[in-house]
């Protein structure tokens, strides 16, 4: 299976008027509390985290690539970032937004684009982490396909950089919520192109998410005292259940070393074979739909 993470921040080019539930104010206020319980996940956990999650950018090569036809309506709108005011829901759709910035740039769709970096940064922004982002490069960079290794690099760099600032300011359970928001975008996508154009190839990469799935729930777990990240953990594991019948088959080959932009880096040869029916598909959209709607509204 080919590991690569062009960032949930990669495809990066990179306030609601009703009063907040508890949970967002317990959440927010977990922001300035510099005495955490726990230590943050380590950057070493996350750094190999990063890397063993497909690409949402590759996500839409591989859409585009299969004949599918650019759909704006399976996008978050961008007419909703007004409401997402609390932390805890900026973090989660800056990786939504983004990777739908990273679909609309591979199918070159230049107004959409323009709107969609708009919420990235202003999502970027409510988080403090605008400053981390070359849009203009990132942007150039996503919008050829030829450049997407240099991509991984720019952005996977941004990301250990974004990762290492939040863990100094003790907000490191953000860089979870971005990995997620991200993850479950690209899940979703992926499936509403599969259900309109099957394809051997879109069921592989939605079976694959079996193992992601399983290290991300890890990972949210360390922070599962914060009452938002714990109910996301209870709808992520449901979607565990409905990936449990799915099959993967890992076949080792040796990893190799490539060039990228006069940096040495690992290349993941090692193949899967998946094995998932059409019923473990559509229980694995449904779900991923349901959750996507809940961090979404």
């Amino acid at each position: 299976m080919k590991k690569l993470y062009l960032g949930v921040l990669a495809a990066l080019m990179v306030a609601c008027t009703d009063p907040k539930t508890p949970s967002e104010q317990s959440f927010n206020a977990s922001q300035q509390n510099k005495q955490e319980k726990k230590p943050p996940v380590s950057k070493e956990v996350i750094r190999d985290f990063i890397q063993s999650i497909p690409s949402p950018v590759e996500i839409s090569v591989l859409i585009k690539e299969q004949g599918a036809k650019y759909d704006h309506n399976v996008l978050n709108p961008t007419d909703k970032m007004a409401n997402y005011n609390s932390k805890f829901k900026q973090a989660l759709n800056l990786g939504i937004y983004s990777t739908d910035l990273g679909y609309a740039n591979i199918y070159d769709q230049k107004q959409d684009a323009i709107r969609y970096l708009d919420a990235v940064k202003t999502m970027a922004d409510g988080l403090s982490l605008g400053q981390f982002f070359d849009f203009n490069t990132i942007r150039r960079l996503a919008s050829n396909s030829n450049n997407l290794d240099s991509l991984l690099l720019i952005t996977t760099q941004n990301f250990e950089k974004i990762n290492a600032h939040l863990q100094e300011q003790d907000r490191a359970n953000l860089s979870a919520l971005i990995l997620t928001g991200g993850w479950i975008e690209a899940l979703y996508l992926t499936c509403e192109v599969e259900k309109k154009h099957p394809d051997p190839a879109f069921k592989e990469r939605i079976g694959e998410q079996k193992v992601i799935l399983d290290q991300l729930l890890l990972i949210l777990d360390f922070y599962k005292d914060d009452p938002n990240i714990n109910k996301l953990i209870t709808d992520l594991s449901v979607l565990q259940q409905n990936f449990a019948k799915v099959e993967v088959t890992y076949v080792y080959k040796e990893s190799t070393m490539k060039e990228v932009d006069g940096v040495m880096m690992v290349v993941d040869n090692s193949t899967s074979k998946i094995n998932v029916t059409d019923e473990d598909i559509n229980n694995i959209f449904n779900q991923t739909v349901a959750i996507r709607n809940q961090v979404t509204k």
